[in-house]
């Protein structure tokens, strides 16, 4: 595709920092609710501070050329959650998700080391077009439902914990911003065409608000929308509390057998998000057309990966991973340009400490994020399809491989093992995988 700012490209200051805020904002949703999702004390400035320096690592590891955000990783809910469990207190328990990272991090080493001696000619025979584009796809189908959940949510909640904005309402605020969004990245200028995230949210947001100071002045909860309670007694600054200054304190109070439960949780789920991890450079790869596999390579990838999810668990202990948001964003914007990774990674370091900034983002509405992640998990899906379009699909050896990761991937196939559960993406992706080997075997060219 066409791009207005290519890999190498450096925006002028003051665009650099509105394409940076447009990326948070993009990520910001994921990355905060993992940390939320597990509990036991989990703060979720700490995950955004790790996430900004887990990106810092990956793009050192990458030489600057892979315009890619490492936020937390959904795949490791369950693996966090063990590392809680399993710990005779919270203290170990912080601890443990130290530990875990390590070893996730210490499987993608292993496959980077293995690839940097071997190549990546491998992965092109095992994962061609027919296989990676319907992973793509369901990447970002896979995510439509969360979008539209979200999409008929307020961001005002009663104390049963459930939205008190009508349906109806929520939706037509979601679909306006998701509306201002399309219209901008179209019609817009040059300049609103790469930020057309931030304006379709600032809108959304907007008419939220009208519709919510509305329902305070009539006593209507049902046209409430925004929780300005989040602005309620904060500071201008706050300290969020890392993981390794909890986990010192669990050092006397783990054993052997505790870190081996911790191997066993991580290690495992390691192995699926590597799949993720090529399925996500596969698709940035086409849409800056440079192939990241071959350049900076993927033992790089890898590697920035890995050890950025170590660095980004000592503080926010959750391990990272590649966001599919943040390639949909670089698709949308035409913005590519790794500058902007590095701001966006030092605003997510830098607003773990700015609580206004936080609390802003805590109080804009499920419905106008749901609205704008229409857009924004659709480009994920597309951009699979597109490579799905170059796959020769009267040849039924492709048809079949090609349906089966799509009717496993959306139909939501999961594998459990143990208290190992296997993703619906990862699953697809392994049957397509087998499918594509199974009926390729005499074929020269896979």
């Amino acid at each position: 595709m066409k791009l207005t700012y290519n890999v190498q490209d450096k925006p002028k200051f003051g665009q650099l920092i509105v394409f940076a805020i447009q990326q948070l904002l993009a990520i910001m949703a994921a990355t905060i609710a993992v940390p939320a999702i597990v509990g036991n004390g989990m703060q979720q400035t700490a995950a955004m501070f790790g996430a900004g320096v887990g990106t810092l690592v990956y793009v050192l590891f990458t030489k600057g050329k892979s315009p890619v955000f490492l936020g937390s990783s959904f795949a490791f809910i369950g693996s966090m959650s063990a590392a809680f469990t399993g710990a005779v207190s919270a203290a170990a328990g912080y601890l443990g998700l130290v530990i875990g990272a390590v070893f996730a991090g210490l499987v993608y080493v292993a496959i980077a080391l293995i690839v940097k001696f071997v190549g990546v000619g491998w992965i092109d025979k095992l994962m061609p077009k027919q296989v990676i584009g319907p992973t793509v796809a369901i990447i970002g189908l896979g995510l439509a439902g969360s979008a539209i959940t979200n999409l008929n949510a307020g961001g005002y909640y009663n104390a049963d914990g459930a939205s008190t904005a009508y349906p109806l309402l929520a939706v037509f605020c979601g679909l306006f911003g998701l509306a201002v969004t399309m219209l901008c990245s179209v019609y817009g200028s040059k300049g609103m065409k790469l930020i057309p995230f931030i304006i379709g949210i600032v809108a959304g947001y907007a008419m939220c608000a009208l519709f919510t100071v509305i329902g305070i002045a009539t006593g209507n909860d049902g046209l409430k929308l925004i929780d300005f309670s989040h602005f309620q007694g904060i500071g201008l600054f706050t300290l969020p509390r890392f993981t390794l200054l909890e986990a010192v304190k669990g050092v006397s109070e783990i054993d052997g057998a505790y870190i081996g439960t911790l191997a066993l949780a991580y290690m495992p789920v390691a192995f699926v998000v590597f799949a993720e991890h090529i399925a996500d450079h596969k698709n940035i790869s086409s849409i800056i057309e440079k192939d990241l596999l071959k350049e900076p390579g993927l033992h790089r990838t890898l590697l920035g990966d890995g050890i950025g999810s170590m660095a980004g668990a000592l503080f926010g202990g959750c391990p990272n991973t590649t966001y599919g948001e943040s390639v949909a964003c670089v698709a949308i914007s035409g913005n590519a340009s790794v500058a902007t990774i590095i701001t966006t990674a030092i605003l997510a370091i830098l607003i773990a400490f700015i609580s206004p900034f936080v609390a802003f983002v805590e109080s804009i509405p499920s419905c106008v994020m749901g609205g704008v992640c229409m857009a924004l998990y659709g480009f994920i899906a597309v951009s699979g399809l597109k490579m799905v379009q170059k796959v020769d699909l009267e040849d039924n050896r492709n048809l079949f491989v090609v349906s089966v990761i799509l009717i496993a991937g959306i139909g939501g196939l999961t594998l459990n093992f143990g208290g190992i559960q296997i993703t619906s993406v990862a699953t697809a992706l392994i049957l397509g995988i087998l499918a594509n080997l199974m009926l390729n075997r005499k074929s020269k060219k896979v």
